[in-house]
């Protein structure tokens, strides 16, 4: 109608120049959108005559720069806050392209140099968007070189920009880039541009440029000359690199790409060859006519797989996955063994899936590709190499992807695992000799890179060492491993870094060419790995690292620094003879250096003497000699002897070398032996001893001298007194092993020590640094005595008369005494006073802790300090007030003292508090409460946590201190017990808390280390006055978070390996596995007698508890589920009242038994049911005398009996076991056989399934007891069981009645014979398919050393049989059904394909628009909604959507074809809806047209799409004039559609599924449109 309107006025119209300059002023909303029309028209409407068609121009050239640019640069910024504004800026934008048809090049190019320095001269948003709408109205008709080389160079600037500038780069994707399309003298341009070597546009940006130039790119119909995508290798790239980019449009667009290049492609069947990157890699994209069918295949099935991959659901995914095998038999030439298609297409897949969210996906990926090489035989690739080393490492970084699989026993190498050792191993293999070492390189560099948690590192680590021994690493990799080592000691997982670091000298000694590296290069990768971790000399890795290096010895390259003369390799005995040589060297022109040297040259020297000597041995051994002389140990220990026996009497030798040497002793004699019988057996270490033993004499005269006199004066001194005191005890071990005659020696110098120790602290304070270095040293040195006569030493040191010095100077001592910080006046001169002032505070809480180390002795050593004093008169306080002053000053301590030092203090405070609980109980509890805070507050300190917790625990759960505090019963009792319930909850959160508590107490009260009876009563008293800590123990266990599940699992993996993983040897096991905590005081349990009346006073009160905990989570209202936390409980309570059970007499089960059977009337879990009713079995089994108790449960009514008859009915299915002690059986019989039969008529069919189990079993006892008084029953019964037996039908009634015969509790499980720990904590509960993480299994109780099993412990082991059954149950149940993956080769059935619209569009040059006069003739809409469909090829959802529309009122409803109302489905959704409602035919090629027109006439498109900026549909206002495009079923909206929208907006969800069916989402817009609508005529009225 507006067009009839327009041109009747324009025929009308004498002067028409005229009408535009009268209509454009001013120029409003209205006006803009007239004058648009009548430019469209006028420019549409053919040449005119000469004068007329000059005044048309001018006119036109007025309305463009005087009115529409002018309402272009006001309009569009104030869009958001006018929509009138807005309209005007949209009709203008229209009128000013037909303009420029109108006047044609100097106008355009008028408008482009004025647009041009708009741009250039910034002034914001609305300025750039009004010279980009310039730029397009222009860019058709502009035809200088120069101008247009300009325009696309603004035009790739815009979109390029970064930040804010995203609404341009769509705008210039969207508008501009097609109008330059547009003109083909720019769009060379435009394409050197987007993808030249310099400054291109990112993926996201590039991508949507192209989507928007695809139509001149990729033109649809016949070939034209000009630029083809198709055959530019970046464009390729550029597709790839966008089909694996996180965001989801980025993806899109690049499908898109691909897609129309394919459908041109099909359609020409034309020869064609992209130029390939370069290297042997076959061409990024080709067609061929000849194979056309074959790449039509290869590329629909591609592009199946990526579009799937785009959902979430794992079950829609994993049937496409299959199709990826299809992908290589169709990518590899079979005759000649070569890519096809290039193999870059395949990452792209695998890339996609490993950066989903869904990690299930991911993994899927992750496995596929390493079974590539063990199933396909794939050509070798550059771009598989690089993908390896890159996105697959990359995502093998997660740790949750090494997760078991259901149904892998604990302990057992995840998949991922043994896939990756697999692919390792093979892919290698397949490699070219010459790539593999380069390969291998960048794989271990590329573990440098980033760092990796605990579990990745160790599967890559033991895929390397699964690789075949060859040698392909030189100095590099060497290198290389050395930093993978750095990398793995950042994780707090400690038996994990251990084995990780095992495999990587696996690996080096697999990998490495002996040739390429040198000892200096292997000696410094040796030392990166940690003794106490992985490389010690007791483990099968030592021993292999010594067959390594005598097979590849004198194979090695020579050192540069090497003095081996002209040898081209060098033997290890002769680079150790250097090494140690060049270690002991002391360049003369160096002065003294006050510092201590590095400890890292003694432990490489030390290691490689001890490398060297087994490796000697070891070839000794080899040639079959017997008597070994040692003459290269021996040489290698020389130099250090000589400068060991100089010690003593030049006192003139350099400091340096005194330290290294002394440094080298202290490391040889931290050596540990190999596991022999004897330490003497080690012969290597044993030479060495008695080597070492000569020069003693020499040394603590040495270190006497050291220590004592005023040699040590500067901070730096420090370190060397803690050198010599380290090397005291070290030394005493040395002659107690070898050399007795020399304790001598030893008891004058620490008699010597101690007495100038004293000395030196009873000189007057001074603050000189000199005097007080002196004073902190005799502290150290006291402390070190006294931790001496602490430990467990063969030596008698007490007799010496220095020791009554040291006791006495101790207890008369200040405690706390600090030192004062030093003045430095007189030391200026010193180098090493620069930072002594620094880390003061560090050496006086050093000087306080030594202070309590040395009262730890005295109080050890007396009741109380003053005991030692008695006789002396000085001594006034009585020996409590001295107690509680030494208490007091604890307290202080602890206040001033490091958290990593305050273990003496906690020791001394252990033996006080039990002397002042009576008398000072409120001391004592703030000792508690200072003492706790300490803890609570290291709790997330992993490296001294552990230690002051153990000292922690053996101070507040020390005997003497829980028996004065259970004796009391006052505050401090009740303190102790608030204690434990700390621990506990803080062991929630830090594994291993509460073992170590549990631990030390259950080895506390039940061994004890005094002779007398009364102590050890005494101790176990403890028990049960703290019996809470067991009760808790037993039922302890968190459920293990998912992100625990893969550290756990791996540690059993790990654990499992035995001594093959030297980690499992070396690592001090810390039993800090929840599980240990069940197990100690399982063990503890099992301990205890039955006839000590303590021990069965204690377990009959465990019992009574764990009964009411039972009870107590039984009328829980939390959710009680199969493996919830309430289930568990369960589950251990009754296992361990099952552990008791044989140990309770009858007197105390006659109490009890009642309350068992009340919990067999509770609703549990099928878990929780079995040991309820084995309980009951063997009770009853050893006491028949409750069988009475028994029967009572069967007279309670229905309501009660309806959830819990079965488990009293499986204890009857049971019954021989029960009456194997009774004399009586037929009385028994008889009472049952009425119970039974009764139930064998119950309504409920599970409980007839129970009751006819039950029958059968008492059945056969009757007839083989020949019980006559049933001889009258006999027909009956008999007949019912057969019937039984023979039972007919398709149902699951025979199927139930065979399960419940076949299941484990009734066919296999006996519960006397079978009773043992194994079955309680193992075996049942994995038949009764409890979660695993509750399965104990009897080697964890093995594991578990700090409580022995009981002397003679016969019930540990289960039944053969047993232990081989599977989990099964007799209720109906799909255990899943084992489905085969489809063959690549089956027809598309098996998968949702996706729909490619793309190659159902047929291309057409008209538009065709028309409407139905019925609708139109109603009048009825005023709706200014057009809801476009034109994407949408599903009949039953255009029929919904046309039904909506039309009640809603849309003024259209837009279709890609109108015969879809033809349809029945169509037809039978939208109920005659078509005959009411305009229809309107516009296929898909055409939309894009389409929805420019749409927006001149001032529509704004509106997408229903889900992107980074869409708006949610509840906060979004529809404008007046809205279009809504809605995409297609499973595509979505494409990729080259969207950047026309004005607006995306989708619909908030709240569930997983990805998103709703396209009519729901449509109709609930165009509601929330109507309804918005309606709200503002209301207002309006």
């Amino acid at each position: 109608m507006e067009v009839v309107l327009a041109d009747t006025l324009l025929s009308r119209c004498g002067d028409r120049a005229a009408l535009l300059r009268a209509l454009s002023a001013p120029l409003s909303a209205e006006r803009a959108e007239a004058l648009r029309l009548l430019l469209q028209r006028l420019a549409a409407g053919g040449p005119a005559a000469a004068g007329e068609a000059e005044a048309l121009r001018r006119a036109a050239w007025e309305v463009a720069l005087e009115r529409c640019r002018p309402l272009l640069r006001g309009g569009e910024g104030a869009a958001a806050g006018s929509a009138e504004r807005l309209r005007a800026a949209r009709a203008a934008r229209g009128a000013l392209r037909h303009c420029v048809q109108l006047c044609g090049a100097p106008l355009a190019a008028r408008l482009a140099r004025d647009a041009l320095a708009e741009l250039a001269a910034g002034g914001g948003a609305a300025a750039q968007e009004a010279a980009v709408e310039a730029l397009v109205a222009a860019a058709p008709r502009l035809e200088e070189p120069e101008l247009l080389s300009r325009c696309a160079a603004a035009a790739l600037a815009l979109l390029r920009e970064e930040g804010e500038g995203e609404a341009a780069a769509a705008l210039v994707a969207g508008r501009l880039l097609p109008a330059l399309g547009a003109n083909g003298a720019a769009l060379p341009r435009v394409w050197e541009g987007l993808l030249g070597a310099g400054g291109a546009a990112r993926a996201g940006r590039a991508l949507l440029a192209l989507s928007a130039l695809a139509d001149a790119l990729l033109p649809r119909g016949p070939a034209e000359p000009g630029l083809d995508a198709r055959l530019c290798p970046r464009f390729w790239r550029l597709v790839q690199e966008g089909l694996t980019e996180r965001d989801g449009l980025c993806r899109k667009r690049a499908r898109y790409l691909l897609k129309r290049a394919l459908d041109l492609s099909g359609g020409q069947r034309a020869e064609l060859r992209c130029a390939p990157d370069g290297g042997h890699e076959p061409s990024l994209f080709w067609w061929s006519a000849e194979k056309n069918e074959q790449l039509l295949q290869f590329w629909e099935t591609y592009i199946l797989i990526m579009e799937t991959l785009e959902g979430n659901q794992i079950h829609v995914i994993k049937p496409v996955l299959p199709k990826l095998n299809s992908l290589y038999e169709l990518a590899i030439s079979g005759d000649k063994g070569c890519w096809l298609f290039h193999p870059s297409w395949h990452v792209c897949i695998y890339r996609r899936m490993f950066e989903s969210e869904n990690k299930t996906l991911t993994k899927e990926g992750i496995l596929h590709f390493l079974e590539l090489y063990e199933t396909k035989h794939l050509p070798n690739s550059f771009v598989f190499s690089e993908f390896v080393i890159g996105p697959l490492m990359d995502a093998l970084s997660e740790s949750s992807l090494y997760s078991r699989m259901p149904g892998q026993s604990i302990g057992a190498c995840p998949p991922l695992g043994m896939r990756l050792q697999k692919f390792l191993a093979t892919y290698l293999t397949l490699l070219p000799e010459e790539e593999k070492g380069s390969f291998l390189l960048k794989f271990i560099q590329k573990m440098t890179s980033r760092h990796w948690c605990a579990v990745p590192i160790l599967f890559l680590s033991m895929a390397l060492a699964s690789i075949p021994a060859c040698k392909v690493l030189g100095a590099e990799g060497l290198h290389a491993l050395r930093d993978v080592l750095q990398c793995t000691m950042i994780t707090h997982q400690i038996l994990l870094r251990g084995a990780a670091q095992c495999y990587l000298l696996q690996t080096t000694m697999h990998l490495t060419d002996v040739e390429k590296v040198s000892f200096p290069e292997v000696s410094s990768f040796l030392l990166s790995l940690r003794p106490e971790e992985s490389l010690r000399r007791d483990t099968l890795l030592w021993t292999e690292l010594c067959s390594w290096l005598q097979v590849n010895d004198k194979c090695f390259r020579k050192s540069v620094t090497s003095d081996f003369g002209r040898q081209e390799a060098s033997s290890l005995c002769q680079y150790v003879h250097s090494l140690v040589r060049e270690y002991l060297k002391t360049p003369a022109s160096e002065r003294e250096n006050c510092f201590m040297p590095d400890w890292f040259e003694a432990k490489l020297v030390s290691t490689m003497i001890l490398l060297a000597a087994d490796v000697e041995q070891m070839k000794n051994k080899c040639s079959g000699k017997s008597n070994i002389e040692w003459i290269e140990l021996e040489a290698f220990l020389n130099p250090l002897l000589d400068v060991l026996m100089k010690l003593g009497s030049n006192a003139y030798i350099p400091t340096l070398k005194a330290d290294k040497s002394l440094q080298l002793l202290l490391k040889l004699l931290q050596t540990r032996w190999l596991k022999c019988s004897n330490a003497q057996d080690d012969e290597v270490l044993f030479f060495i001893w008695k080597s070492l033993v000569t020069p003693v004499e020499s040394i603590l005269e040495f270190v006497l001298r050291l220590l004592t006199t005023n040699e040590l004066s500067t901070v730096g001194d420090l370190d060397r007194c803690d050198l010599y005191l380290a090397l005291i005890p070290e030394v005493m071990n040395l002659c107690l092993k070898v050399n007795s005659k020399k304790m001598s020696s030893i008891r004058n110098f620490l008699s010597s020590l101690i007495s100038a120790s004293i000395r030196n602290l009873q000189e007057r304070n001074s603050e000189k640094l000199k005097e007080q270095i002196r004073k902190v040293a005799g502290m150290a040195s006291l402390a070190a005595v006294c931790e001496i006569m602490d430990g467990e030493l063969e030596v008698h040191l007490e007799s010496l008369l220095s020791v009554d010095a040291l006791k006495k100077f101790i207890s008369f001592s200040q405690f706390n005494e600090v030192l004062k910080k030093p003045s430095y006046v007189e030391e200026k001169n010193s180098s090493c006073e620069e930072k002594t002032s620094q880390g003061w505070g560090k050496i006086v809480a050093r000087y306080v802790r030594d202070q309590w180390i040395c009262l730890r002795f005295v109080l050890n050593s007396f009741a109380t300090p003053a005991q030692g004093c008695e006789e002396t008169s000085v001594m006034s306080l009585s020996m409590a007030e001295r107690s509680k002053e030494i208490l007091q000053s604890a307290l202080e301590a602890l206040s001033i003292l490091p958290s990593d030092q305050v273990s003496p203090v906690f020791d001394c405070m252990k033996v006080l508090v039990p002397k002042l609980l009576d008398s000072s109980e409120a001391l004592c509890i703030e000792a508690f409460d200072l003492a706790w805070k300490i803890i609570s507050s290291l709790s997330n300190t992993q490296l001294i946590f552990w230690a002051n917790l153990k000292a922690f625990v053996q101070f507040i759960f020390d005997i003497e201190v829980l028996a004065v505090a259970a004796s009391a019963k006052g505050q401090a009792y009740t303190k102790i017990k608030e204690i434990i319930f700390k621990l506990i909850d803080l062991s929630t959160t830090k594994t291993g808390v509460f073992n170590v508590v549990l631990s030390h107490c259950c080895q506390s009260w039940i061994f004890s280390t005094v002779d007398e009876r009364s102590a050890l009563t005494n101790a176990f008293l403890n028990a049960g006055n703290y019996s809470e800590l067991i009760t808790e123990a037993c039922v302890f266990g968190t459920v293990f978070r998912k992100d625990q599940r893969p550290i756990q699992d791996v540690h059993a993996f790990i654990e499992n390996l035995g001594e093959k993983c030297a980690a499992n040897v070396v690592t001090e096991s810390t039993n800090r596995d929840d599980h240990f905590v069940r197990i100690c005081a399982v063990k503890f349990l099992c301990l205890l007698d039955g006839t000590n009346i303590l021990h069965k006073t204690f377990m009959e009160d465990i019992f009574i508890k764990l009964l009411d905990k039972d009870e107590l989570v039984s009328r829980s209202r939390t959710r009680y589920y199969a493996n919830s936390l309430q289930h568990r409980i369960k589950n251990r309570v009754w296992q361990t009242l099952l552990v008791l059970l044989p140990k309770l007499n009858q007197n105390f089960l006659s109490g009890t038994l009642d309350r068992v059977f009340q919990a067999g009337f509770s609703n549990n879990q099928a878990s929780v049911k079995y040991f309820i009713e084995w309980i009951v079995i063997l009770t009853l089994h050893k006491y028949p005398q409750f069988l009475d108790k028994f029967w009572d449960c069967f007279c309670y009514d229905e309501e009660k009996l309806k959830k819990s008859i079965c488990t009293f009915l499986s204890v009857l299915a049971h019954f021989d076991i029960i009456l194997q002690n009774t004399s009586e059986k037929k009385p028994a019989l008889k009472k049952a056989l009425i119970v039974v039969l009764q139930w064998c008529f119950s309504h409920n069919f599970s409980v007839r399934l129970y009751a006819l189990i039950a029958l059968k079993k008492i059945w056969a006892m009757c007839r083989m007891l020949h019980v006559e008084e049933f001889e009258a029953l006999t027909p009956v019964i008999e007949s019912s069981l057969q019937q039984v037996e023979n039972m007919h039908g398709t149902g699951n009634a025979r199927r139930n009645w065979q399960r419940i015969q076949d299941h484990f509790f009734f066919a296999t499980f006996h519960p006397v014979e079978d009773y043992s720990l194994e079955t309680i904590f193992y075996i049942l509960p994995r038949l009764s398919e409890l979660a695993e993480d509750e399965w104990i299994s009897l080697s964890r109780f093995d594991r578990f050393t700090d409580i022995p099993w009981p002397a003679a412990f016969q019930w540990r082991h289960s039944r053969t049989e047993l232990r081989e059954l599977k989990p099964s149950d007799w209720a109906q149940q799909d255990m899943g059904s084992h489905l085969a993956e489809a063959d690549s080769q089956t027809e598309w059935t098996d998968v949702q394909k996706k729909i490619i619209p793309w190659k159902n569009s047929t291309p057409s040059l008209d538009l065709e628009m028309a409407f139905q006069d019925r609708a139109a003739k109603l009048g009825k809409s005023n709706s200014r909604l057009i809801v476009v469909a034109s994407l949408i090829d599903k009949p039953t959802n255009l029929g919904g959507l046309c039904r909506t529309s039309e009640i809603f009122g849309a003024s259209a409803l837009v279709v890609g074809s109108l015969h879809y109302i033809q349809d029945k489905q169509f037809q039978h959704l939208s109920v005659s809806a078509e005959q009411w409602l305009p229809l309107v035919e516009v296929k898909p090629c055409q939309l894009v047209d389409y929805l420019q027109e749409k927006k001149t006439e001032g529509y704004t498109i509106i997408g229903v799409e889900q992107t980074a900026k869409s708006f949610d549909l509840t906060e979004y206002c529809f404008p007046e004039k809205s279009l809504l495009l809605l995409g297609n079923e499973h595509e979505g909206i494409p990729a080259n559609l969207i950047h026309h929208l004005d607006v995306c907006v989708e619909i908030p969800q709240q569930g997983i599924i990805r998103s709703l069916n396209v009519h729901v989402s449509g109709a609930l817009l165009i509601w929330e449109y109507t309804r918005q609508q309606v709200i503002k005529q209301k207002q309006q009225q």
